[in-house]
């Protein structure tokens, strides 16, 4: 692929997609099963840049991974809460699960470690998570700008038993505590206390979901605390199936609801853990038509879409794909409550803002919401992506003819972003084209 792809304006093909499995799930659960007493064969794995950098980390801790990726599955045996090895630097991009996990499963692994990343990483805080380690009894310190990595993680001096830990700028921040509790709980219950307002509260409901699979109980004693009775160990399922990510079939939802068509999705439904799902019922509100079996969820729709006025904060990944559904609607739409935006991948609010105004759009952009007025028609445009996966599957739609206006020629900078969590969109996206 060249360092830009060219998406001539075309129109929806109704069909049938399976989708890569969830990177959301996929990062938990390698984490879990190296943490975890024997050994699991994890099918429809994930394999992004995010999910390899996580293999790799576990690999150079000692964990014995095996993957097969024409298979999309992979062997892990577990290291029943303690990494093997004790002294080594970790590479982790910009995979902020990534980094995260591995800073409180690290935090009592009596070692010496020094994660790092790209310089867009070291762009993204941590501080609020090592501050509740730190307070816990870890050693962590900033090799660069207080607050942000890399950090070094040094021998601990033991943990107490309750953690704080604030949970308004990354719900990564409360996963990464939870997903290693049984390191923390091995003598007496453990208690998390969480500070302040919680964003993105569906992600935290994956991982104590994730929890419960490896016999994990944890208990909420109110909306925001939680009780990880002791002495319990996780346990490796013989298999588990990673469900496909919702995130991602966000775009394909979208392009049915623009495109005035029908595209069913396989391997997400009713059961499904992930938050994201709950993108289509704001699709619905805007007009589109429903359906969520077991294992298939299926969008049409036949009408123009009606603008939207909502509170975002609990699916911000897939919010940015209603910012772009929203070119496509009869009015102005509102996204609400999605600072956290900012410190994603790249200052998210600042490139939607920039590249929807490329198109036509009118843009009224604050501290954590967009405001978007769509144009009578889509410009052709050059977007930049920013080295965002996001950024560059997002705006691949403005290329699709909807009931409501035709698309655009729409030329992607740097397409190979996608590679953080989607390598084969593009091959996905040109397969719904007509």
């Amino acid at each position: 692929m060249d360092n830009f792809l060219e998406l001539k304006a075309s129109s929806l093909k109704s069909g049938e997609l399976n989708l890569p499995g969830s990177k959301s799930i996929s990062n938990r659960i390698l984490l879990l099963s190296s943490l975890a007493k024997g050994s699991v064969i994890i099918k429809n794995l994930l394999f992004s840049d995010d999910t390899i950098i996580m293999i790799e980390a576990l690999k150079k801790l000692g964990v014995d991974v095996k993957e097969n990726k024409k298979l999309n599955q992979c062997y892990v045996n577990g290291s029943i809460n303690f990494f093997p090895v004790k002294k080594t630097n970790i590479f982790i991009g910009n995979s902020g699960t990534t980094i995260r996990f591995l800073t409180a499963a690290l935090a009592f692994n009596n070692g010496l470690y020094k994660l790092y990343g790209t310089d867009r990483m070291h762009e993204r805080p941590i501080k609020d998570l090592v501050d509740s380690l730190n307070d816990m009894g870890a050693n962590i310190e900033y090799l660069g700008k207080d607050g942000f990595p890399p950090v070094r993680i040094k021998q601990c001096i033991g943990n107490n038993n309750l953690v704080k830990v604030k949970g308004n700028i990354s719900s990564q921040f409360l996963t990464s505590i939870i997903l290693s509790s049984t390191i923390f709980s091995k003598k007496e219950n453990f208690e998390i206390s969480v500070e302040g307002d919680l964003i993105s509260k569906p992600y935290v409901d994956i991982s104590l979901k994730l929890m419960s699979l490896y016999g994990i109980k944890i208990f909420k004693k109110e909306d925001n605390e939680f009780v990880i009775n002791s002495k319990q160990i996780l346990l490796n399922p013989s298999e588990i199936t990673i469900e496909g990510d919702a995130s991602s079939a966000s775009y394909f939802f979208a392009a049915a609801a623009i495109g005035g068509g029908s595209l069913k999705v396989n391997g997400l439904g009713i059961k499904s853990i992930q938050g994201d799902i709950q993108f289509v019922e704001i699709l619905e509100k805007m007009g589109a038509t429903i359906n969520i079996e077991n294992n298939f969820i299926e969008v049409s729709c036949n009408k123009v879409l009606k603008p939207f006025n909502e509170d975002l904060n609990h699916i911000p990944d897939a919010a940015m794909t209603l910012a772009i559904l929203a070119v496509y609607a009869d009015g102005v739409s509102i996204l609400k409550n999605i600072g956290s935006w900012r410190v994603k991948e790249t200052d998210r609010l600042e490139a939607m803002s920039v590249e929807l105004k490329k198109i036509g759009a009118q843009i009224r952009m604050g501290d954590d919401f967009l405001e978007i007025k769509p144009p009578l028609e889509i410009k052709n445009a050059s977007i930049n992506t920013y080295d965002d996966h996001r950024m560059a599957m997002c705006f691949s739609l403005l290329s699709l003819n909807g009931l409501s206006k035709k698309g655009a020629n729409i030329r992607i900078n740097d397409p190979k972003c996608v590679s953080k969590t989607f390598p084969n969109y593009f091959d996905y996206f040109n397969k719904i084209l007509k």
